[in-house]
């Protein structure tokens, strides 16, 4: 089992009203509120198939004192984050969906995101963050997730990860070619005292008909330049798993959805999962059960995005009843809300 983790301050790395604030503490995490939430037992099989491929070195650590494992996470808001650990001068950085800009779309509202809401990038406010990475992970290449990260990687150098049809997005919005790199999903990847391992996902599928929102793929070549969040397809889901040495591991399962046969065996200390899941039967005693329980979740993708990220987090409504699933399934885990900008150092 990991190290239990030092919580987060809610005033730590918060951006003002009125400007960008750079904050370096961390201190307490709120829990969120729940409700009860059933669900059925997991399917034996995907039980057995957890047991059965966990990787014979893979074990988790016991607890040791808060903040040991020197790994830093922050919430960027949405599926935003940052991942420090190493060096304190230098530290290794990787980010995950980095989306600041958070323009208004209606996506939480009754009538749904407007398809014809054109894309900006707040390089300001980007830079009042001052980010660094080595790499950016793209989970999907929707509107929430991908457009800001151009912008970042030519700031930061960092290589993206990323489908053929997230490069290709990319490419279109400006992104540096020789920073991208195309994963297929099966990737297992070593760096200087980490890995980084991409898995198969997908994406949550809403609506009577269980529908992808904005799918499709961009093969080939890059498109002409995307201006509104509808050219922004989701062009294959991804989740990634990131291993620091033999301290900690964190999985962010890309959405609302998964495919068990891919993440049986991984066993995560911390996992990022998001609410929703209406589609996926028993999508979170599942989850958790292939996953073999992870230690510590940490709920990600919940705030409603049409709120700028200068603000607490607004629910869009789905934080309670995952809690409550969570709080269900595997009563031992840590639950750990952040709010935006608070970080959580494990």
């Amino acid at each position: 089992m990991p190290h239990p983790p030092r919580r987060p301050d809610p005033a730590a790395d918060r951006l003002s009203r009125r400007r960008l604030l750079t904050a370096s503490a961390t201190g307490a995490a709120t829990l969120a509120g729940a409700t009860a939430l059933t669900g059925a037992a997991p399917h034996p099989a995907e039980a057995s198939a957890a047991a059965e491929a966990r990787p014979s070195g893979r074990r988790r650590r016991r607890p040791g004192p808060p903040g040991s494992a020197g790994v830093r996470l922050r919430w960027l808001g949405n599926n935003g984050w940052e991942i420090t650990f190493g060096d304190p001068a230098r530290p290794t950085t990787i980010l995950i969906d980095p989306w600041i800009t958070r323009f208004r779309t209606g996506t939480y509202t009754p009538k749904g995101a407007d398809p014809a809401t054109p894309l900006s990038v707040d390089t300001a406010l980007i830079d009042g963050l001052r980010l660094r990475a080595d790499q950016i992970l793209v989970t999907h290449g929707h509107y929430d997730h991908l457009p800001d990260i151009p912008y970042i990687a030519t700031r930061t150098g960092a290589t993206v990860l990323g489908t053929e049809t997230h490069a290709n997005l990319l490419t279109a919005l400006g992104a540096p070619g020789d920073q991208l790199s195309v994963v297929h999903g099966g990737e297992y990847l070593q760096f200087d005292g980490y890995t980084i391992q991409v898995i198969n996902s997908l994406h949550s599928m809403t609506g009577p008909r269980s529908k992808v929102p904005f799918p499709g793929t961009r093969p080939g070549s890059p498109p002409p330049r995307p201006k509104v969040i509808s050219d922004l397809v989701e062009g294959g889901t991804l989740a990634y798993l990131i291993t620091i040495g033999d301290e900690l591991s964190i999985l962010d399962s890309g959405g609302a959805n998964y495919d068990a046969r891919h993440l049986a065996g991984l066993a995560p200390d911390v996992l990022l999962v998001q609410p929703g899941g209406a589609s996926v039967p028993d999508y979170v005693p599942r989850l958790l059960d292939v996953l073999d329980h992870p230690p510590y979740v940490v709920p990600t993708h919940w705030d409603d995005f049409d709120q700028p990220l200068t603000e607490p987090a607004h629910d869009w409504g789905g934080l309670p009843a995952l809690q409550a699933a969570v709080h269900r399934s595997s009563p031992e885990a840590r639950f750990i809300r952040l709010d935006h900008l608070e970080t959580v150092t494990f």
